[in-house]
């Protein structure tokens, strides 16, 4: 790496260590070194096991299950890098967890993405690095500058490879699995130079994670389709959007988001599901239970690693918009 006037330290929170090994590896500098512990009646303990006084201070932490205990941890060691005179603090979240409430959608509601920011930036946070926010509007929640990354053309090159003899034929079309991933899935499409549909579904604000397709907008019939979206928890949403496609006529269904969050009986859903390959990036960590055959894991850490490696040199990374996947898990 070219010289910096300040020294450039990577610190892991616990929630995706392997992810952070994998940058330290892209970047060819070591993992710093902390411990981490609890106390007997469960609180979070931390200490810095090297000096970071004046350094570049990058903190890896998806926000991912459990949430609650991730984000407490990340805040902390926050604390700790204020606390010892870290010279700039960088926040990177690979994944950002409570960023679906961002809006106040009924009366009485929090805004939990704005919760969120305020906490980070009050821990001493100057700068977040993330990837793909539910909602784009998360960015003007913060006072400090963020980086937001995209896993898009990831998947999309994932596609252009695995159906490249279908590519530019118009068998293929790009379906958003609702309308707000419109702009999400016509991006995708444009770089598959695929056809676009939509499916229109109802949601319950009632209970969380529950949803029904009410039509496809859009012509699928006979078509290979790929349903694109940024985080797919339970899965129901996807698996619905995917039997719509196949009862409007669709040959084959693919899937792929950004982050692969896979709660409760998400896992059973996508097995017995329409959906032939469900592609991830590794922006969450999956359990050996979630490495099912249908499920690909493609490595975003390079991509992270170059945008760490150019904030820490005060460069552009505007073209880091176009990247090529590596596999890194699935049928291994």
């Amino acid at each position: 790496m070219e010289a910096s006037s300040r020294e450039l330290k990577i610190f892991s929170g616990s929630a995706h260590e392997s992810f952070a090994e994998d940058i330290c590896g892209a970047l060819g500098v070591p993992m710093a070194e902390r411990k981490i512990f609890r106390f007997s009646d469960g609180e979070i303990g931390l200490s810095l096991q090297e000096s970071v006084r004046g350094a570049d201070i990058f903190i890896i932490q998806p926000t991912c299950q459990p949430v609650n205990e991730n984000l407490m941890e990340l805040l902390i060691l926050i604390d700790a890098m204020r606390r010892a005179s870290a010279g700039r603090i960088n926040v990177v979240l690979p994944y950002f967890g409570y960023a679906r409430q961002d809006r106040k959608a009924r009366a009485r509601e929090p805004i939990t993405a704005k919760l969120v920011a305020n906490l980070l930036q009050n821990a001493g946070a100057d700068r977040m690095v993330t990837a793909d926010l539910h909602a784009g509007q998360i960015q003007g929640f913060f006072d400090i500058p963020v980086d937001h990354l995209t896993g898009i053309p990831l998947l999309a090159s994932h596609f252009k490879r695995i159906l490249k003899s279908s590519l530019g034929k118009g068998r293929v079309v790009v379906v958003s699995p609702d309308m707000g991933g419109v702009v999400r899935a016509r991006k995708f499409a444009e770089l598959l130079n695929a056809e676009l549909a939509v499916v229109d579904k109802r949601r319950s604000y009632d209970v969380a994670n529950q949803s029904e397709v009410i039509d496809v907008i859009g012509e699928v019939s006979g078509k290979i389709t790929i349903l694109v979206d940024d985080i797919i928890d339970t899965a129901g949403s996807i698996v619905n959007a995917a039997n719509a496609m196949i009862g409007n006529g669709a040959e084959k269904v693919y899937a792929c988001a950004v982050h692969g969050v896979l709660s409760g009986s998400a896992i059973e859903r996508i097995a017995g599901s329409a959906i032939e390959e469900m592609v991830f990036t590794d922006t969450i960590p999956l359990s050996s239970e979630k490495k099912i055959p249908k499920i690909t894991t493609l490595s975003i850490a390079p991509l992270f690693a170059e945008a760490l490696r150019r904030i820490h040199h005060d460069h552009s990374i505007s073209f880091l918009f176009q990247q090529k996947p590596r596999r890194k898990h699935g049928n291994e």
